[in-house]
């Protein structure tokens, strides 16, 4: 109903909110602070592309059947499996040789191509498809977990630990790269980091732990975005968020879906107390 209400009744009414996701996702983001009554502002600091190799990934995908899951936990990962069936003639549900684990509304796009998703964990997170696993597959179950490779930042830790949580449950993990992460120049944003630094931004959010590390590369210290407020999609990038000297004023405790990050970073301007308090 928020879209027949006048913009100024909206309790994002004149903020502007820095997005910092690659052009993949910023949409359906942009999509739910704007219907809060937010300004988005899009700076994405990483982008999703295409691998040059898909020689691991295709084999993967030829024999889909000797795996018993597929582990997607990011978007991402989903349509980088999706392209490379189109590609290889098979039809997307070929992928439902295997169950496959998915976080969230991602488990929509797979339903979208005719796919049974088997694990959406109450948690969505990629530590929840660990807690979902532990009880559905055998301890001696074969994981299939496609992955980025990252280049220009440090690897975060989210596809390392989960491989490593998954393998301490006896579980026989094959991580496949599926697509590449890649940080962007910070040159090209010159108008977006004066924003920042004149403190014309209220907001800034960040979906995923590249995306923090990629957004400090580009600036010259706290002192450039210290009268923004921090804003994380969930504990996991919160606490990457911690990490490297930029604690968030906002966490989402709904990290299900954009629309309940918005509404945290809504929630948080109106004074509204936090859920969250991890």
């Amino acid at each position: 109903m928020k879209g027949i209400f006048p913009s100024e009744a909206l309790p994002l009414f004149g903020r502007r909110v820095l997005i910092t996701a690659p052009r993949t996702y910023a949409p359906r983001f942009a999509a739910a602070i704007l219907s809060q009554g937010g300004l988005p502002v899009l700076m994405p600091t990483i982008e999703t592309t295409l691998l040059d190799d898909y020689t691991a990934l295709d084999a993967c995908l030829r024999q889909c059947a000797a795996f018993d899951w597929i582990a997607f936990t990011s978007r991402n990962g989903i349509e980088a499996l999706l392209y490379r069936c189109e590609q290889l003639g098979l039809p997307p549900t070929a992928l439902n040789a295997s169950r496959l684990a998915a976080i969230g509304k991602d488990a929509e796009r797979l339903a979208e191509g005719g796919l049974r998703v088997d694990l959406i964990p109450q948690e969505p997170s990629p530590r929840g498809i660990v807690i979902g696993l532990a009880t559905l597959a055998g301890s001696a179950a074969t994981i299939l977990v496609p992955a980025p490779v990252v280049e220009g930042v440090p690897e975060p830790d989210v596809i390392p630990t989960f491989v490593a949580d998954l393998q301490r449950l006896g579980m026989q993990v094959t991580r496949v790269p599926a697509y590449r992460t890649r940080a962007l120049d910070g040159a090209r944003y010159t108008l977006e980091l004066a924003l920042i630094r004149q403190g014309a931004i209220d907001a800034i959010a960040f979906s995923s732990a590249a995306e923090i590390t990629a957004f400090l590369a580009m600036v010259s210290g706290p002192q450039d975005y210290d009268r923004c407020v921090i804003c994380c999609f969930g504990p996991y990038t919160a606490a990457h968020a911690r990490r490297v000297g930029a604690p968030p004023a906002v966490v989402a405790d709904d990290f299900s879906s954009f629309d309940g990050f918005a509404a945290a970073i809504a929630r948080h301007f109106t004074g509204e107390k936090p859920v969250y308090r991890g």
